[in-house]
């Protein structure tokens, strides 16, 4: 399994938002993560994201302009729509 780390793009498995790809921005502690992408920056637990291969190069905290242009720039964004 992919770890659990900043920029690591995932797959929402709950929520509202089951089935958006998402990037971590931050790690609070070993069961809460904050993501971002195309899904509403939040708090998220780990146990309802499924980490994918890919990685995008973001600083931790970074904006969600900035998620999204790393996303767009690894052809990420075009999947959804």
């Amino acid at each position: 399994m992919p770890a659990i780390e900043v920029g690591r793009v995932c797959i929402k498995t709950a929520g509202r938002e089951a089935g958006q790809i998402c990037v971590i921005v931050d790690v609070l502690d070993k069961n809460f993560v904050v993501v971002d992408g195309l899904v509403k920056r939040r708090r998220c637990n780990i146990k309802h994201l499924e980490p994918t291969e890919k990685k995008v190069d973001i600083q931790k905290g970074a904006s969600t302009e900035e998620v999204k242009l790393a996303l767009d720039a690894a052809g990420l964004l075009k999947e959804e729509q």
